[in-house]
Order: structure tokens, then C-alpha cells, then sequence
């Protein structure tokens, strides 16, 4: 390949990956109308991928707001990744950073939520736990107990309640709530195939952060004894454990 036929096209990538015109004195007038025709298209195809990885967004949005939104964020964030399935993982912090482009803050939630279940969805296989692996275990094993999670686990902040919304517009529901504002913790997975989040009060957040982080089963009681007290604090534990066995969140125990 020659020198200028690099540049060439150089200078025709740069023109595509920012939304100019075609290099000026390049291309015949037809070609230069062909490229406007590419132009379009390869942007309607990473609006549609956009639309496709934040199903939410535009439900909420409504097609013009999330129009607005997906154009600047491609400006702003053009397509690194060879595969379109991961084209969007900026939009939220772009979100929180052009707050006229959001509509409302809330929206920056749903986007954190939505980037999350797709990378659950995308995230290693791994095996889980059952409910009769625990039930084997010597009692007296279980104070030093560590746990690896789901390679899918994550756990969000958020400060908008999102559930009441989401499942209005997954039920179909003609009328969708307003946002009220709410600080909590998510918890996103996938069980299966399907990705999935819950919230957790602080007490349940703290437990499995602690989870996450490696802690003890002795130290992920201690960390609910600020909030239930001591005496129900191993109790409320082998709950809250058993709740992510069902879930499918737990992946094995850490050898010794």
C-alpha cells in the first residue's frame, strides 16, 4: 500500500469516526454523495446499537430525546470496539456529565442498570452452589467459610428507585411513575441465562459486599450486628447466604 493510499485512508476514517464530510478535492462528487450515504448509515447503525444495549432508555426518553442523546454520545464516544454489543459503556458517565442531554438524573440510574445486566448477561460461565453443598458442611467449619461469587455479581449505587419504573415498563403498564429520589445498593447477576437485579436494604448490601470482598462467614456476621444486633445477626447471615445460593450467586467455596 502506498504512502498517500494510507493517508487516504487515514483521512476517511477520521471524516467517518467524526461526523465531517468527505476530505475535500479526494473524491468525485458522486463518491462524495456515496460517503454521505455511509455516513448516515454507519450512524443509524450505532444508534441502533444503543438502542439495542439500553432497551429501557428510549422507552423513557421517547425517540427524540434519546435521538439527542445517542448523536452527541457518538460524537463524543466514537466506536473503538470491533463488536457493537459493547458500543455504550461510557453513556452513563456521558449522561452524568451533560445533564441537559438526561431529560432527568434518574435516567443516569437506568443506564447504570442496564450497562450492568449486559455485562452480567456477558460475563465467564461459571458454576454455582447448591443448598445441599452448605447443608454437607461441619458445623464448626463455618466461622472460617469464604466464598467466591457468580463472575456476573455487581453490586451499584444508585439514588433514584428504578423498580417501581422498570417493572411498569416491563409489565406494559400505560402509566409509569414519577422518579422519586432514593439512595440504595442493587445487585445485578445473571441465574442461567438470564441477567437479574434486586434491591438490598444497607444491612443486605453490607453482607454481600462483604461477600464480594472475601470476608469470613464469622466477619459477614459481625458486619450485621450494627444493624440487627448480636443475637440475631448469625441468623439473619445463613438467611441472607441461603437467598444467594437460590440465586444462583454463589460460585464455591475458598479453600483454606
Amino acid at each position: 500500500m502506498s504512502v498517500a493510499h494510507s493517508v487516504l485512508q487515514s483521512n476517511m476514517q477520521a471524516a467517518l469516526l467524526q461526523n465531517l464530510s468527505a476530505p475535500s478535492g479526494l473524491l468525485t462528487p458522486r463518491g462524495e454523495a456515496q460517503f454521505g450515504v455511509y455516513l448516515n448509515a454507519y450512524r443509524a447503525r450505532l444508534r441502533g446499537a444503543l438502542r439495542e444495549n439500553f432497551e429501557t432508555l428510549p422507552l423513557l426518553m421517547g425517540d427524540d430525546g434519546f435521538e439527542d442523546l445517542a448523536n452527541a454520545y457518538i460524537n463524543a464516544n466514537p466506536s473503538q470496539h470491533y463488536s457493537l454489543r459493547w458500543f455504550g459503556h461510557a453513556l452513563p458517565a456521558f449522561m452524568r456529565a451533560n445533564p441537559d442531554l438526561s431529560m432527568h438524573p434518574a435516567m443516569v440510574d437506568f443506564a447504570e442498570l442496564e450497562w450492568a445486566m449486559r455485562q452480567a448477561f456477558d460475563a465467564a460461565d461459571c458454576s454455582a452452589l447448591g443448598v445441599a453443598d452448605l447443608a454437607s458442611l461441619p458445623g464448626d467449619d463455618w466461622p472460617a467459610l469464604r466464598f467466591d461469587a457468580h463472575t456476573s455479581a455487581q453490586l451499584l449505587t444508585l439514588h433514584w428507585a428504578v423498580g417501581p419504573i422498570w417493572h411498569a415498563l416491563n409489565s406494559g403498564e400505560e402509566t409509569v411513575p414519577e422518579p422519586q429520589e432514593l439512595s440504595h445498593t442493587v445487585l445485578v447477576w445473571r441465574q442461567g441465562l438470564q441477567p437479574r437485579w434486586r434491591s438490598l436494604d444497607t444491612a443486605q448490601a453490607d453482607f454481600v459486599r462483604g461477600l464480594i470482598t472475601g470476608l469470613a462467614f464469622e466477619e459477614l456476621c459481625n458486619t450485621l450486628i450494627t444493624h440487627v444486633g448480636e443475637a440475631a445477626a448469625a441468623a439473619l447471615a445463613a438467611t441472607e447466604l441461603r437467598q444467594l445460593v437460590e440465586d444462583g450467586l454463589i460460585h464455591k467455596i475458598k479453600p483454606k
